[in-house]
């Protein structure tokens, strides 16, 4: 069975960083892509960024490029997103998630939840001012 576990999240000032965590299990193959999304009560979903597991190739969400690094280590089946210079919009519950079956990020389809399979619990982030 497939898991993904965030953590990371917690209350930080505005101009701050934290460093979230995805760490995946449950499964051995190698072509996927993880994706962090974020979601604010009343609010879609949102992609935030995502990497691919097998060529590293990467996206940002406008609002966060410059500000936000996705990085993976596979041999962890970790994927963390470092978060610096936190506004208060950044403030949300972000989920990481897993779509099987592909070697590279596409855009514009990986900034949107349809090809994810696997989901985490989220962990929140809060941004105060």
């Amino acid at each position: 069975e497939v898991q993904l576990v965030e953590s990371g999240g917690g209350l930080v000032q505005a101009g701050g960083a934290l460093r979230l965590s995805c760490a995946a299990s449950g499964f051995t193959r190698d072509d996927y892509v993880i994706g962090w999304f974020r979601q604010v009560p009343g609010k879609e979903r949102e992609g935030v960024s995502c990497i691919s597991s097998s060529d590293g190739t990467t996206y940002y969400v406008d609002s966060v490029k410059g500000r936000f690094t996705i990085s993976r280590d596979n041999a962890k089946n970790t994927v963390y997103l470092q978060m610096n210079s936190l506004k208060p919009e950044d403030t949300a519950v972000y989920y990481c998630a897993a779509a099987w079956g592909y070697r590279s990020v596409r855009w514009p389809l990986f900034a949107s939840p349809r090809p994810y399979d696997d989901w985490g619990q989220g962990t929140q982030v809060t941004v105060s001012s």
